[in-house]
């Protein structure tokens, strides 16, 4: 169980996976733990940015099939804003614990989103985030189905606003907070130092707004979850733009510099024979 990874306190990397394969890579490379990411989700299943074009539904039934493949690996799962008011909120919640995830994500932003780490974002009022909250908690069926409660205020209403929110997220029962989006280690630092005995989430995104440092230097701020949400995602679609690419312009060196499974590895890893 997750809350069980995080009782011992260690800092744990939490990779983004996107869909059924990608969480079982994850599952097989030992991580401990995989994150749904709605930025995944937007771009591998509709091709889209992430900026609230997900409905819940497809997300539900993400859920589904990443956690069958991936096992027993916990899976965190990304709810957005809830999809609505606070009666969505506690369906959608319902429908994650009963699809398998052990946590959700919920966060502060208005309809429609955006990523946490584009610009022009806005957040609701802080009764009707503190309400989401308290309606995840209450709803959820088990206490060891876990609320990670987010707040985006620190890019609309700097770091202080993010504090107060995050304190009043806790005092209604959210389980781990995530600050999304501090602009430097200093605010960092400061986080921890305003919610010493919480869990807490680093948020590191490649070429995102906060810095991107190492598992042990944030382990050593006090941060332990550690997402990686859209670095699988990324480098997929890197290697896919080139093996497009070179397929194109029928380019077999090309093809053949590109790292890839072999055909037998490939089979190896969906665990074909398990199936014959």
């Amino acid at each position: 169980m997750l809350k069980d990874i995080l009782r011992n306190g260690d800092s744990i990397v939490v990779p983004g996976s996107y869909d059924a394969l990608s969480a079982l890579v994850a599952a097989e490379a030992g991580f401990k733990a995989i994150y749904l990411s709605g930025f995944g989700v937007a771009g591998s299943l509709l091709g889209k940015p992430d900026i609230g074009l997900v409905t819940a539904e497809q997300m539900v039934n993400t859920i589904r099939y990443v956690v069958e493949a991936s096992g027993n690996i916990p899976v965190i799962a990304d709810g957005d804003n809830g999809y609505g008011g606070v009666s969505s909120v506690a369906n959608l919640v319902n429908a994650y614990e009963e699809a398998g995830a052990q946590c959700i994500q919920i966060e502060d932003q208005v309809s429609p989103k955006r990523c946490g780490h584009m610009d022009n974002k806005e957040v609701v009022e802080l009764d009707d985030a503190v309400s989401k909250i308290a309606a995840s908690v209450q709803s959820r069926k088990s206490k060891d189905f876990l609320i990670m409660a987010r707040t985006d205020s620190r890019a609309t209403h700097g770091l202080n606003e993010a504090l107060r929110r995050g304190e009043v997220f806790l005092k209604v029962g959210a389980d781990i907070l995530f600050i999304e989006a501090p602009a430097s280690i200093e605010e960092m630092e400061t986080i921890k130092k305003e919610f010493p005995e919480t869990v807490l989430v680093a948020n590191m995104v490649e070429e995102g707004k906060t810095p991107v440092l190492k598992v042990s230097e944030l382990s050593e701020m006090g941060y332990q979850i550690v997402l990686r949400p859209i670095s699988g995602l990324l480098a997929v679609a890197k290697t896919l733009k080139k093996s497009y690419s070179a397929l194109l312009n029928d380019d077999e060196d090309a093809m053949r510099a590109i790292s890839r499974l072999t055909f037998q590895e490939y089979n190896e890893l969906v665990k074909l024979a398990d199936y014959s």
